[in-house]
């Protein structure tokens, strides 16, 4: 076993993962590898990419037992890319196949069955919930799954770790040479920038669209020159399944009070200024401290520069406001981000590698001022959990919560004290996914805790007027009134990999009793 720079105890191989190479800082481990490139292939006049259906693909390639197919998330509970393709593997009998798949939903839940035949094998996400989150946390799955993050994905492909054979992209809009966009066609989903690595990287890249337009298509997201072929089916997906959670203000008085207080924090540290940029995410409380931005960007007469991540209509709105002069958007999360980059040259698309890969010559989390995260559970060192529940099973995963941590000038997390009746705030939080020394502040109703590390951030909220407490008075608070919780029975096994963006092992899942 081996101790990481966090504290957990890390199995120097792990059966079904490999090697493990530990955790050493968000900084501290350099690149030390090379990009990768796929084969140069060659298009003569007259040839056609369009196919007749998925089993003529699976032929044409061919797809074989073993082989890694990639998918992207984009529909997330409304995608219908992945249980069509996988469902064609069942019939013509692959098995043995890695699913590489940026993020798992509940609609995915055809996947377990597939795990139980054999068809798939092996799971490399950034995200899973619902079913196959479930099945994988019991042990159903026979490896263990590789969580990674947005940023860390992206990095993954580019470097030859996660090495892909064929990438089957769900295309709202394509053409017949296989030119591609997620802006046009009645199942339009916004940005493809998941699918930007898969594209560039994948030995083979299949078009799955349910709309082929006269070529050329515009505007153009993926273009032909790395598309091999184009299959039409009935539908894609639905893109009413985009909309993640709550995408409206909450209306719950304590996270409003928690969003209020988080709004200060940032207005505290001085941030609300021109050229401010902001990240949050799609959660009711998320929304709400935006919503107190937007009032003191516009009290303030200021504007940003950009707004980044997962768009919602909220942040659209900032955009048509003037308050922020672009948006990056690497995923929409409603339809006003999808009808928004389809009209606006101000809306930005971009991969999963411009917007949070690590090894590059600079991601756009880097030139971020703040972010505002959720937890599961965080500890006193202020590592995060939000991979696991209180129950140790699996609900969802980084995606670019350690990306947008580390990159942030400022990394706030929102989060009621008491999750479900449970404190959350631990001595040591069950699943680690984002590392203490990347995030700054907790905001709680019961009062701020900011990290050791930012004593001067401390002083400025303190001369704010703000509720300042040490993170072990928050936890004491909590405990008081709902007692300490108790420990998680797990077994032994490792049902999960927690991977850092880096590609070092941040934490490992075992198997839920």
């Amino acid at each position: 076993m081996m101790i990481n720079a966090i504290g957990r105890e890390i199995p120097e191989v792990v059966e079904g993962y490999g090697p493990v190479k530990s955790f050493a800082g968000a900084f501290a481990t350099p690149p030390g590898m090379q990009r990768q490139a796929p084969a140069v292939k060659a298009a003569r006049p007259g040839d056609s990419k369009l196919l007749d259906g998925l089993e003529e693909v699976f032929r044409r390639i061919p797809v074989r037992d073993g082989m890694t197919l990639s998918f992207h998330h984009h529909f997330r509970n409304g995608d219908g890319v992945v249980n069509q393709v996988l469902a064609t593997a069942a019939r013509l009998g692959i098995k043995n196949l890695k699913v590489a798949l940026s993020s798992v939903f509940p609609v995915h839940a055809p996947l377990v069955e597939h795990f139980k035949t054999g068809v798939v094998t092996a799971l490399d996400t950034n995200y899973m919930s619902g079913p196959v989150a479930e099945a994988v946390s019991r042990g159903v799955l026979a490896q263990p799954v590789v969580l990674r993050t947005h940023g860390g994905r992206a990095r993954a492909i580019e470097c030859g770790q996660l090495k892909i054979d064929v990438a089957f992209i769900a295309a709202p809009a394509a053409d017949p040479c296989g030119n591609i966009n997620g802006v046009t066609g009645p199942t339009a989903c916004g940005s493809l920038g998941y699918a930007f690595p898969d594209a560039e990287y994948a030995d083979h890249v299949v078009a799955v669209t349910d709309h082929l337009e006269a070529y050329p298509l515009s505007p153009v997201s993926i273009p032909q020159t790395r598309v091999d072929y184009v299959v039409k089916i009935e539908r894609i997906g639905d893109p009413k399944g985009i909309v993640s959670g709550t995408t409206r203000i909450t209306k719950d008085p304590v996270q409003l009070k928690i969003a209020d207080t988080a709004a200060k924090v940032i207005e505290a540290a001085g941030l609300i200024r021109d050229g401010f940029s902001f990240q949050t995410g799609a959660g009711g409380a998320s929304l709400a401290v935006a919503h107190f931005v937007r009032q003191m960007m516009k009290k303030a007469r200021i504007t940003g520069s950009f707004a980044l991540g997962g768009i919602t209509g909220h942040l659209v709105e900032m955009l048509e406001e003037g308050l922020f002069k672009k948006i990056i958007d690497v995923q929409g999360f409603d339809l006003e981000a999808v009808r928004s980059i389809a009209s606006n040259p101000n809306h930005l698309e971009v991969s999963a590698g411009f917007y949070a890969s690590p090894f590059n010559a600079g991601c756009a989390v880097n030139q971020l001022d703040c972010v505002i995260l959720g937890a599961t559970e965080i500890d006193t060192d202020f590592n995060v959990n939000v991979v696991t529940g209180s129950d140790g099973v699996i609900m969802g995963g980084s995606g670019g919560h350690s990306d947008a941590a580390a990159g942030a000038g400022l990394t706030i997390v929102v989060a009621n004290l008491l999750r479900g009746r449970l404190p959350i705030i631990m001595d040591k939080v069950l699943t680690a996914t984002t590392p203490g020394e990347t995030i700054d502040v907790l905001v709680t109703e019961w009062g701020v805790a900011v990290n050791p590390r930012r004593a001067e951030l401390r002083e400025q909220l303190l001369a704010a007027g703000l509720p300042v407490k040490e993170i072990g008075e928050l936890k004491a608070i909590a405990e008081k009134m709902a007692g300490k919780p108790k420990e998680v029975p797990l077994g032994s096994r490792i049902v999960a990999v927690v991977e850092y963006r880096d590609g070092t092992v941040l934490d490992v899942v075992r198997q839920a009793k």
